[in-house]
C-alpha cells in the first residue's frame, strides 16, 4: 500500500472514530483500539408470553381443525344439495316432446364420451413427453406407447383428411353467408344515404270526419287480434286497437280467442263488452274446435259472411300495441297500387333493456328489421311477413289461397304464395308497433325452435310450386337460394357444425387445420355489422357473438326437424308474455285524454274482470313453484368445448384456447338457465 493511500485510510478512520466515540475509543498511548460490547438485558415478560403461547398451541390447532372440518362439511353438503337439485329439475322437467332434440342430445352425449376419452389419452401422452417426440410404431416399446403410435398414424391417414374436407366446406359456406350479410348492410347504407323510403300517394288529415273530409275516403278495415291463454297482455292490445284513429263506421275489430282456460275466456269477454259499451265496433269470437293453431284461427275468422264488405285487414298479436295513427300511416300506401298486397311495419320493444337476454334479442331483431326487411322491401318488394303489425289487402289473401294450416309459420307461408302470384310488399321502417320480447330462456328457445323449423317445412312443401310459378327466374333464384337455403338452412348448419363440432375436433386432430381468422376475425366483423342498427348495444358485442353460437344448437335441431318432417316440428307453443307495459300504457292513454268518448260503463263488466283476475292470480300463486330449468344439451356441449380448450392449451394455441374457453363458459351459463328472467 502506498503512502498516499495510507494517509487517506487514516483520515477516514479518524472520522469514523470521532463519529462513533460512544462505541469506539482509542487511548493516547496505546496503538490498539478497544471496542465496548454491551449485553442486552433479558426481558422476563417475553419468556412468560412464550410459555403461555406454547400451552395454548394445542387448543389453537384444535380450533383451526374444527373450522376446517366444518368448511369441508359445508362444501360437501352444498355439493350434495346441488346434485339433488339438478337431478330433481331434470327429472321433474316436462319439456315438449321434441323428438329431434332427443336424438340430437343422444348424439352430443356420445360425442362428449369420445372427447373425454381422447382428452385422457392426450394428457397421458403429454406427461410422457410424446407430444414433443412422437413415437413410431417401430420404435415403440410399451403397450401404451404402441397404441399411441398407431393412433397417430390412423389419425393422420384416415380421420384428419375427411375432417379437413368438411372444414373447408363449412368455411366456404361461412364466407358466402358473410358476403350476403355484407351486401345487405351496404344496401342499407345506400338507402340511408339516398334517403329512399316508400311514399304514400295521399295522406289522411288529422282533423275528424266532417271538416271537409268524406267518410267514403276511408276504406273498410278489419282488425284482428288472435290470442290464446294470454291473460297478461290481452288488455293492452285490445285497448290499443280500440283507440285507433279511424272512423268507427269504417272499422271492425275481431278478438279471436283460442284460449283453453275458462277463466281467461271470461276476462277477455268482459274486456270486449267494456269497449262495446263505449261504442267501439268489436266482436268476440271463440272456436269450439281449435285446430290449426293461429292459421286455423285466422282462417275461421276470414270465413265470416261480413268479411266481404272489407277491403283490408290489419293483424296484431296479443302483445302488440299499435300507435293511434297506425292505419292512417299504412293504408294510404295501397292507394294507386293495385298490385300491393302487404304493408309491414317495424317492431319496437318495451322491455329491450330488461335483462341480458332481451338486449341480445334486440340486436338480432334490430338487424332483421333495419337491414333485412328494409333492403328486401326496397329492392325486390318481397320479404317474409312477420305475422303481426301488418296490413293485408283481403283480395291478395283470397287470391293466394288464404291461410293454410300446413306449417307453424303461416305468416311466411302466405307471403311466399302471394309473391309467387305476383303481389308486391312494402316495408315501413318509420312506423313502429310496441311489443314484448320473451324474458326467459325457456320461452325464447321455444320461439326460436318454431321460427327455424317452420321455414324448412315450408321449403319442402312449396319447392315445386316455386319452380312452376310464373315469376321471373331471378325471383325464383332469390327465393330458393337466398331466402330459404342460405338464410334458413345454411346459416344454422354451418354455425353449429363449424363452432360446436369441427372446432373441438380439430384440437384432437391437429392435422386438420381451422384458421384463426375463421374462429375470431370474421365472426367479430360480422358481429360488428349485426350490431350497427343498435349502436347502444355495442358493449354487448362479445356476449352477442358467444350467445349466437350457443343458440346454434337449438336452431340446428329445429332446422333438421323441419327438413326431415319430424313430429316435433309441427308443435306450436305460445310464447310466454309478461305484460310489463299494459298498466303504464293504459295510464298514459288516460292521462293524454285519448280515450274514446263513451257512454257510462256498467261497473259489473270491469269489476268482474278485476275479480276474476285476482282469483286467477291467487290460483297461480297457490300452484307449483316455477324453477329455473337445466338444459342437458347445452351443458353437454359446454363440457365438450371446455375439454377441447384443455387440449388446445397443451398445444399452445392461443386464440383457439380462449375462444373455446369462453364459448364453453357461455354454454354453462345458458345450460344452467342463468341468462334471462330468474325465478326461485
Amino acid at each position: 500500500m502506498s503512502r498516499s493511500q495510507n494517509e487517506e485510510f487514516q483520515q477516514w478512520w479518524n472520522k469514523q472514530r470521532d463519529r462513533n466515540h460512544d462505541v469506539l475509543y482509542a487511548g493516547d498511548d496505546e496503538a490498539f483500539l478497544t471496542v465496548e460490547i454491551r449485553t442486552p438485558a433479558v426481558d422476563r415478560d417475553k419468556d412468560r408470553i412464550r410459555t403461555r403461547t406454547a400451552r395454548q398451541l394445542s387448543r389453537l390447532y384444535l380450533l383451526k381443525f374444527k373450522q376446517l372440518a366444518s368448511s369441508f362439511v359445508w362444501i360437501a353438503s352444498s355439493f350434495v344439495h346441488l346434485v339433488r337439485t339438478a337431478n330433481r329439475r331434470i327429472a321433474n322437467d316436462n319439456p315438449p316432446s321434441f323428438s329431434s332434440s332427443a336424438r340430437l342430445y343422444r348424439l352430443i352425449k356420445g360425442f362428449l364420451v369420445v372427447v373425454v376419452l381422447l382428452l385422457c389419452f392426450e394428457l397421458a401422452a403429454y406427461f410422457k413427453g410424446w407430444h414433443f417426440t412422437p413415437p413410431s410404431v417401430a420404435s415403440a416399446e410399451a403397450a401404451v406407447e404402441v397404441a399411441y403410435a398407431w393412433w397417430l398414424e390412423i389419425r393422420a391417414s384416415y380421420l384428419a383428411p375427411p375432417l379437413q374436407s368438411l372444414t373447408n366446406v363449412c368455411i366456404v359456406l361461412f364466407l358466402i353467408q358473410s358476403v350476403d350479410r355484407l351486401v345487405l348492410v351496404l344496401g342499407c347504407f345506400w338507402i340511408k344515404l339516398r334517403r329512399i323510403k316508400p311514399v304514400a300517394s295521399m295522406e289522411y288529415p288529422v282533423k275528424p270526419v266532417g271538416d271537409g273530409v268524406r267518410l267514403e275516403d276511408y276504406p273498410m278495415v278489419l282488425v284482428q287480434i288472435p290470442m290464446c291463454n294470454e291473460k297478461e297482455v290481452y288488455q293492452q292490445s285490445i285497448a290499443a286497437v280500440c283507440m285507433l284513429d279511424w272512423p268507427r263506421e269504417r272499422m271492425l275489430i275481431q278478438i279471436l280467442d283460442d284460449s283453453s282456460e275458462l277463466d281467461v275466456q271470461v276476462l277477455i269477454k268482459a274486456e270486449v263488452q267494456k269497449w262495446q259499451q263505449r261504442g267501439v265496433r268489436i266482436l268476440y269470437r271463440h272456436r269450439l274446435i281449435r285446430t290449426g293453431y293461429k292459421a286455423g284461427n285466422l282462417k275461421a275468422a276470414m270465413n265470416c259472411e261480413y268479411v266481404k264488405d272489407y277491403e283490408f285487414v290489419a293483424i296484431f298479436d296479443a302483445d302488440f300495441q299499435p300507435p293511434a295513427d297506425f292505419l292512417k300511416k299504412t293504408v294510404p300506401h295501397f292507394k294507386g297500387y293495385d298490385d300491393l298486397a302487404l304493408v309491414q311495419t317495424r317492431w319496437a320493444f318495451v322491455n329491450k333493456d330488461e335483462n341480458l337476454l332481451t338486449r341480445l334479442q334486440n340486436i338480432n331483431l334490430s338487424f332483421h328489421f333495419e337491414v333485412e326487411q328494409q333492403v328486401n322491401g326496397v329492392f325486390i318488394n318481397f320479404f317474409g311477413f312477420n305475422g303481426t303489425a301488418g296490413v293485408w289487402r283481403i283480395k291478395a289473401l283470397e287470391d293466394c289461397g288464404g291461410w293454410m294450416e300446413r306449417t307453424t309459420v303461416e305468416d311466411m307461408d302466405i307471403a311466399v304464395r302471394a309473391h309467387l302470384c305476383g303481389w308486391k310488399f312494402i316495408y315501413l321502417n318509420d312506423v313502429k308497433c310496441l311489443c314484448e320480447l320473451p324474458e326467459s330462456y325457456e320461452a325464447y328457445k321455444k320461439q326460436q325452435y318454431r321460427w327455424h323449423s317452420g321455414p324448412m317445412q315450408l321449403f319442402r312443401l312449396c319447392f315445386m310450386d316455386i319452380l312452376r310459378s310464373k315469376v321471373s327466374v331471378g325471383k325464383k333464384a332469390n327465393m330458393i337460394f337466398l331466402f330459404f337455403l342460405l338464410r334458413k338452412l345454411i346459416l344454422p348448419f354451418y354455425s353449429f357444425t363449424l363452432f360446436c363440432v369441427i372446432l373441438p375436433l380439430t384440437m384432437f386432430f391437429p392435422e386438420a387445420n381451422l384458421p384463426s381468422w375463421v374462429v375470431c376475425y370474421i365472426p367479430g366483423i360480422m358481429s360488428i355489422l349485426n350490431i350497427i342498427p343498435a349502436p347502444r348495444s355495442f358493449p354487448f358485442i362479445v356476449p352477442y357473438l358467444l350467445f349466437e353460437n350457443t343458440m346454434s344448437v337449438t336452431k340446428f335441431g329445429a332446422m333438421i326437424s323441419g327438413l326431415f318432417k319430424f313430429g316435433s316440428s309441427y308443435e306450436w307453443v305460445v310464447t310466454k308474455k309478461l305484460g310489463r307495459s299494459s298498466e303504464a300504457d293504459l295510464i298514459a292513454y288516460a292521462e293524454s285524454g285519448s280515450l274514446v268518448e263513451s257512454t257510462p260503463i256498467q261497473r259489473s263488466s270491469s269489476d268482474s274482470g278485476l275479480t276474476e283476475l285476482s282469483k286467477l292470480g291467487a290460483a297461480k300463486k297457490a300452484g307449483s313453484t316455477k324453477r329455473n330449468r337445466l338444459y342437458r344439451t347445452e351443458l353437454a356441449l359446454a363440457f365438450i368445448l371446455l375439454a377441447a380448450s384443455v387440449r388446445s392449451l397443451l398445444s399452445a394455441q392461443g386464440i383457439h384456447f380462449y375462444f373455446l374457453l369462453f364459448q364453453g363458459l357461455t354454454f354453462v351459463i345458458v345450460g344452467l338457465d342463468l341468462i334471462g328472467e330468474q325465478v326461485s
